[in-house]
């Protein structure tokens, strides 16, 4: 889908979207406690609903009402993988499940597309196969039986805090009291406190023990409870960044107390108002092409801990430095770190790809309200913010649809 946006400026209040992060993580932990809660407020754009349908595929039953979802949960124990876990193209949905179907009796067997089954997952290969688990990837498919038991586990803090999390969900579970040792750095310890929020609200509890240590206590219970999911700053972000580009818009329903580590956009932009800054975004990944566009508008910045990126939806710094080339900007990509500089910013040369990346694709959104311009493959906003074209327009922004 191509969509163009005029340049313009947007006026008025538009609603922070729903947490998707935080919804992947209440929806599997009500799935897990043994009776029916609902989680209120989702989203239901393409991310969640892959983690909904490989719960289904686990055995867990639930209904939709508008925007909330109740679900009949129960122990890892009585799920059964008996169908495919089509993950689309979420890693949170892969990770985070991948360690609570090896608590099952069953084999599972997971899908996704083809970006996703090629993004990094040597993590847990390591671990569970050095315990004897079945763990067997072909590029296509991943197939996985257990049964995996409580321990020590040592996890590298670098790669993915997805995969921390994942066993977070899991390790409750499990007979025996657990250690996820993290060898440092640790990048995303925001993602992690999240997770750890996130399990506490059905009754679960994981403590830090030092810096780089968590202690997970065996044979908890999740227990049934009714929660809300809390407005999205790695979504609000891209709105907001109109503010740095001649609009006026304000967002609401964002949690001012929020755990969120993507909340330090707010910080960031006050950096690319004023100058040419040095950020690292090492513990935010997803503000990288948002950043980046606000930088090339301004007055270019200095990015690190970007290394990361290539492991996304797409090579996002690859990806936004060939897309901001069209304005005029020059970005240069070192091993983990991005440099914006200065340009003489005009109107885009030629037509936008979004690659396949919902970021990406909002990210030359906001560039586009001030230049005007065509973005090809608009369609990806519908893996976290299915409402971003519709939300931009009730600000006065003018997006045109093209039917090709």
């Amino acid at each position: 889908m191509k969509i163009t946006i005029n340049k313009g400026a947007g006026h008025g209040t538009i609603k922070a979207p729903p947490s998707k992060s935080v919804a992947h993580r209440l929806l599997i932990s009500a799935a897990m406690a043994d009776g029916v809660s609902t989680v209120r407020g989702i989203s239901m754009c393409e991310d969640v609903l892959a983690t909904l349908d490989c719960l289904c595929a686990l055995g867990i039953k639930y209904t939709r009402c508008g925007n909330d979802v109740t679900v009949e949960g129960k122990p890892p124990r009585l799920m059964s993988p008996d169908a495919p876990l089509q993950c689309r193209e979420s890693g949170s949905t892969l990770r985070f499940l991948l360690p609570i179907a090896l608590m099952t009796e069953g084999t599972a067997v997971f899908y996704g597309a083809a970006g996703l089954m090629t993004r990094p997952m040597s993590v847990y290969e390591k671990l569970f196969t050095e315990r004897g688990l079945t763990y067997i990837s072909d590029g296509k498919s991943i197939v996985a039986k257990g049964p995996l038991a409580g321990g020590e586990f040592k996890v590298a803090g670098n790669v993915s805090s997805q995969f921390i999390s994942g066993l977070l969900f899991a390790l409750p579970n499990a007979t025996v009291d657990s250690r996820i040792r993290i060898i440092p750095p640790l990048e995303s310890r925001s993602y992690i406190e999240l997770t750890i929020d996130a399990i506490k609200s059905f009754g679960v509890e994981a403590k830090w023990e030092d810096e780089y240590t968590l202690f997970i206590k065996g044979n908890q219970a999740f227990r049934p409870t009714d929660v809300t999911v809390e407005g999205d700053y790695s979504g609000a972000a891209f709105p907001e960044a109109l503010n740095l580009l001649g609009s006026e818009v304000c967002v609401d329903g964002l949690r001012e107390n929020s755990i969120q580590g993507d909340r330090v956009y707010k910080k960031y932009y006050e950096m690319l108002k004023c100058g040419t800054p040095n950020i690292h975004i090492g513990d935010c990944p997803d503000l990288g092409p948002v950043l980046f566009a606000a930088a090339a508008a301004l007055h270019g910045g200095i990015f690190t801990g970007t290394k990361r990126l290539k492991i996304k939806e797409s090579d996002r710094a690859a990806a936004m430095a060939a897309e901001l080339k069209k304005f005029g900007t020059s970005v240069s990509i070192y091993e983990d770190t991005v440099v914006i500089y200065p340009a003489e910013f005009h109107a885009p040369s030629e037509l936008l790809c979004g690659h396949n990346d919902h970021r990406i694709v909002m990210a030359l959104s906001t560039l586009l309200t001030v230049t005007g311009g065509t973005i090809d493959g608009a369609e990806a906003v519908s893996k976290s913010y299915p409402t971003f074209f519709e939300d931009l327009a009730s600000v006065g922004i003018e997006v045109i649809y093209h039917d090709t």
